[in-house]
């Protein structure tokens, strides 16, 4: 796949590698040679830090919200389905299994982090720290903020843009990497719920636990791949056609959003064509769902649960489907849809109040427990974010007056090679 469907927008390729010791760690490099004055401007072009991260007495205020929230949901929830003793069987988990959890959810973090710098590396320099912080602080936000990972994807384009991405290469890789992540995840739906319905794999089947899962995960495959068809060029064809009307600039606009995440979706696709150019995504984004996955096994271990491993993922992501309901951090909503699926199972000879324990324990190890790193990790962000526009200035100087950006690279990437 090449030309310009390809090229993120038309905006300068940038180099992955440290090809100087004095740039500073998350500055984006172009090409060698000069580019438009727009593309650079676009480049240095100030990006405003999201609005709910303004104030910082504010995410503390959220932040106590929510945990109010989870603690009156954790101990309503049980007593609304009429399963009270939920939370009293969580003082009954196995220490070690707990351990097992905490040792997962590290591994969790790890691929989710090297997710984010696999989509990322080839067209902008950050440290693992750098992309720790980035990763760890969209988390948090994601707690936070919004439902179905907004207030992440905001946080995260805010840093991709303060760390030197042109704002198309920045709307690109983060569609390219939400599709890698989701990918997985459609992926698991289908292939398990087939091979759970057609008793490949051992387990209850129910139909509206596999069948339906499954038809839904493929329609989302189908039309991400519709989606890549759209021409990576169609902005540009809407404003060669009507560029002087209002109707044809409105249309340019509109073709935008279609034309980012085709562009997107092909980034994404090309990561899973080329191992060696994609592996690192692609590990993160698989080992992201599978220690998640890992650490419910581990909780289900903590109460003396064996739960067939078909059936513990396809419980768990119909579960996580309730993350779409508009809640902060989808409090309530994901913990009563991944109980409610395991229910639905019908798992012979497992309580209720354990299957409750279990996914309680899950979401507090891998969602909750991090919320506080990630609010460190947002503070920290802000300081290198500090530092980058900082140190700037002192980079820039050093470019030649032909570069299109702070530094050129010493090999130029094309839109021939890399996406």
């Amino acid at each position: 796949m090449s030309g310009s469907g390809l090229s993120e927008g038309g905006n300068g390729q940038l180099d992955p590698r440290h090809s100087s010791t004095t740039e500073p760690p998350g500055i984006a490099v172009p090409p060698g040679g000069a580019e438009p004055e727009a593309a650079r401007e676009e480049v240095f072009e100030e990006a405003g830090e999201p609005r709910f991260f303004e104030d910082p007495k504010k995410i503390v205020q959220t932040a106590l919200v929510v945990l109010l929230l989870v603690a009156a949901i954790y101990f309503l929830l049980p007593a609304l389905i009429g399963v009270e003793d939920g939370i009293a069987e969580l003082g009954r988990a196995d220490p070690v299994w707990i351990g097992v959890a905490l040792a997962f959810s590290v591994a969790m973090f790890v691929s989710y982090v090297a997710l984010f710098k696999g989509v990322v590396g080839e067209r902008i320099r950050l440290r693992w720290r750098e992309s720790y912080e980035i990763t760890m602080a969209g988390l948090a936000a994601t707690r936070l903020f919004s439902a179905g990972g907004a207030g992440g994807i905001v946080l995260t384009y805010w840093a991709l843009r303060k760390a030197g991405m042109p704002q198309k290469q920045s709307a690109c890789r983060m569609v390219a990497f939400l599709v890698l992540l989701y990918a997985v995840y459609m992926l698991a739906l289908v292939l398990t719920g087939i091979l759970l319905r057609t008793g490949v794999l051992p387990g209850p089947a129910p139909a509206g636990l596999t069948v339906v899962p499954a038809g839904f995960g493929g329609a989302v495959i189908v039309i991400f791949g519709l989606i890549a068809l759209v021409p990576g060029d169609l902005e540009r064809r809407f404003s060669e056609a009507s560029q002087e009307t209002f109707t044809g600039r409105t249309m340019r606009r509109m073709a935008t959003v279609p034309s980012t995440f085709a562009s997107g979706t092909r980034t994404a696709f090309a990561f899973i064509r080329e191992p060696s150019r994609g592996g690192l995504a692609v590990a993160g984004a698989v080992g992201f769902w599978a220690t998640n996955i890992a650490i419910l096994w581990a909780s289900f271990e903590a109460f003396g649960v064996e739960v067939p491993i078909a059936v513990l993922v396809q419980g768990f992501f119909v579960g996580m489907l309730a993350n779409l309901i508009p809640l902060p951090g989808g409090v309530g909503g994901v913990d009563a849809g991944m109980i409610g699926s395991f229910l639905l199972f019908d798992l012979p000879g497992v309580a209720e109040s354990k299957v409750i324990a279990a996914v309680f324990l899950y979401r507090l190890i891998a969602f909750w427990l991090p919320l506080l790193p990630g609010m460190v990790a947002f503070f920290q962000l802000r300081g290198t974010v500090s530092r980058w526009e900082r140190d700037r200035p002192a980079v820039a100087s050093h470019a030649d007056p032909g570069d299109s950006g702070p530094l050129a690279a010493s090999q130029p990437i094309t839109s021939e090679s890399k996406v």
